[in-house]
């Protein structure tokens, strides 16, 4: 894994090949990333990160400069990895949560700006993630949800939904309460 932007620019993570994750392809990192540069401001943004895996996204949001990352996923050779990483970098700004995700969105009472998600591609519950958001009130004024996934998910005819990109295998759908679908 490799960070795209910011301060550590150029930096390779290398994960044991042990570890149950699909990190998000550098391609389709970049490609989101572009996305998120012309839409927020880094400095001020809290951010959630379920099913965060090795912490492509998280790592990629620290070195960006975002205010603060809480960073969720269940499996605890993943969070012990990330937690290594964030201590070799002297990292302060991002929180580990070992928890199930829907565990987690369930007793969640923070409003984050962005929450990405990028459960496993044959994860059952997709939608009640993103009900699970909306139904919490868990996106502050302007916030949006973005879920990675594979084709064989749709998610157009959902009231929230205004985007959809595809890089390649990996697709990104957008979700908000405040954006113009028009």
């Amino acid at each position: 894994m490799r960070i795209i932007s910011g301060k550590l620019r150029g930096k390779i993570i290398r994960a044991p090949k042990n570890l149950p994750v699909r990190p998000t392809t550098d391609m389709a990192k970049e490609s989101l990333f572009n996305i998120l540069n012309n839409r927020v401001y880094y400095e001020d943004m809290e951010v959630l990160d379920l099913f965060c895996g090795i912490g492509s996204i998280s790592l990629e949001l620290f070195s960006r400069g975002v205010a603060s990352v809480t960073a969720v996923d269940h499996h605890g050779a993943t969070i012990q990895f990330l937690k290594k990483t964030i201590e070799d970098l002297s990292i302060t700004n991002i929180t580990l949560q070992r928890a199930d995700v829907l565990g987690f969105l369930r007793t969640a009472y923070r409003k984050y700006d962005f929450i990405f998600a990028d459960p496993p591609y044959d994860f059952p519950e997709y939608d009640e993630v993103i009900r699970m958001v909306f139904d919490r009130e868990m996106l502050k004024e302007a916030g949006f949800l973005v879920v990675e996934h594979d084709r064989r998910q749709n998610f157009k005819d959902h009231p929230y939904f205004f985007e959809h990109r595809k890089y390649g295998g990996v697709e990104f759908s957008f979700f908000s309460k405040d954006v113009d679908k028009e």
